[in-house]
C-alpha cells in the first residue's frame, strides 16, 4: 500500500511538473522575444478559458491561459468564447494570421502596424476589440463563409461550393515554438463531407522572416476536391502565375479590400505545386485551387498590408515580390 501511495504521489509529481515545464514554456517564449523585441520572431499561441463554466454552446466567466495542447469539447462551436480570438494564432515581425478552431476553418490576417510581438494581448480587452483601429493595427479580413486566406477544404463540384469541417468526430490542437519557425499541428478525426469520413493532419508554420504560412495537408487515405484559395472580394481583379520551369503557380489578389480605412490596401496569395493542381474554380466566394486525388500536399499562403512597416505599398512591389518567391520555389522547391 505505502509503495503505491509513493508511484502514485510520483506521478502527480511528474503530470505536476509537465503542466508547469508547458506554461514556462510559453511564457519563456513570450518573454524572450520582448527583451529583444525587433529582433527577428516566430511566434504561435493557443489561449483559453479556465474558471467558468459552459451553459450551451457558451462560455461563461473564466480568464484566457495559453495553452500547448487541446481537444476541442464537444460544446465549442463558432462564437463559444472560450478560445481567445476563436483559434489559433500565427505571427513574426510583420504580419499576424489567425485559423478558426471551429466548422469554419477559416484563416484571417491581423495587419501590424508594429514590428514587435502583439497576438499575446489581442482579445484580452474584449472579444470583438481586434476588428477596430488599434496602435497594433486590427483583424483586416473579412472572410465571410469562406476559407479566408490559404485555408482548407473540399471542393463540392456539384453545388459549386467549398465544403469546411461542419461534421468532424474529434479535433485535437498542438502549438510549437522553436528557434526559427513557430507552427500548430491540427488533427482532424472523422471529417465528414461525402462518402466515407477521413482523418486529417494539417500543419501551419511561420518562420522568423517574411510573411509567408507553409502549409503541410496529410490525409490518411487519397482523397479527391481537396482545396485552398483565397476569399473573393467584389471588383477586386485577380491574377495566376506561373514559374519558368512550371513547377509552382500562384493565385493572387491586390486592391481595396479589408476592414480597415476604404483606401487601404492588402494583397493575398496562395502558391501550390502544379505536379499536383488539378484545376482552377472561381466559386461565388472564393477563388479555388483544387488538388488531383490525394493523399498529402504543401503549399504556401501570404497576405501583405499596406499600413505594415516598411511593407509592400504597391500593386507593382507586391507582384514583384510574389515573382521573386516564384522562382525561389522554381529553384529549390521551398521558401
Amino acid at each position: 500500500m505505502k509503495n503505491n501511495m509513493k508511484f502514485n504521489l510520483f506521478k502527480i509529481l511528474i503530470a505536476g511538473v509537465f503542466v508547469t515545464s508547458n506554461f514556462s514554456a510559453q511564457t519563456s517564449v513570450i518573454e524572450k522575444i520582448k527583451k529583444n523585441p525587433k529582433a527577428p520572431f516566430s511566434y504561435a499561441e493557443l489561449s483559453v478559458k479556465e474558471g467558468g463554466q459552459w451553459e450551451g454552446n457558451k462560455y461563461v466567466g473564466g480568464t484566457f491561459k495559453n495553452v500547448q495542447e487541446l481537444t476541442l469539447p464537444s460544446e465549442h462551436t463558432d462564437h463559444s468564447y472560450d478560445i481567445r480570438y476563436e483559434g489559433i494564432g500565427l505571427e513574426n515581425n510583420q504580419i499576424g494570421y489567425r485559423l478558426y478552431l471551429d466548422w469554419r476553418n477559416a484563416t484571417d490576417i491581423f495587419g501590424k502596424k508594429v514590428n514587435t510581438l502583439v497576438l499575446p494581448e489581442v482579445g484580452q480587452d474584449g472579444f470583438e476589440s481586434y476588428h477596430h483601429d488599434a496602435p497594433w493595427g486590427q483583424d483586416i479580413l473579412n472572410s465571410g463563409r469562406t476559407i479566408g486566406i490559404g485555408s482548407y477544404g473540399r471542393y463540392d463540384e456539384q453545388n459549386d461550393f467549398v465544403e469546411t469541417f461542419k461534421i468532424v468526430k474529434n479535433t485535437a490542437v498542438k502549438i510549437v515554438n522553436e528557434k526559427d519557425q513557430s507552427y500548430a499541428t491540427i488533427d482532424y478525426k472523422g471529417w465528414k463531407t461525402w462518402g466515407d469520413a477521413v482523418d486529417l493532419q494539417s500543419r501551419l508554420t511561420i518562420f522568423n522572416k517574411d510573411r509567408f504560412v507553409k502549409v503541410d495537408l496529410n490525409l490518411n487515405t487519397a482523397f479527391s476536391g481537396l482545396c485552398t484559395g483565397i476569399v473573393a472580394i467584389k471588383n477586386i481583379p485577380f491574377k495566376q502565375g506561373i514559374s519558368k520551369n512550371k513547377k509552382w503557380g500562384y493565385i493572387a489578389t491586390y486592391g481595396q479590400q479589408t476592414l480597415a480605412k476604404k483606401e487601404d490596401n492588402l494583397g493575398m496569395a496562395v502558391f501550390y505545386p502544379l505536379e499536383i493542381f488539378d484545376k482552377y474554380v472561381k466559386t461565388k466566394s472564393t477563388h479555388t485551387v483544387v488538388f488531383k486525388k490525394t493523399k498529402s500536399v504543401s503549399y504556401y499562403f501570404l497576405g501583405a498590408w499596406s499600413q505594415e512597416p516598411n511593407g509592400l505599398t504597391t500593386e507593382e512591389a507586391f507582384y514583384q515580390d510574389l515573382d521573386k518567391k516564384l522562382d525561389i520555389l522554381d529553384k529549390n522547391n521551398q521558401l
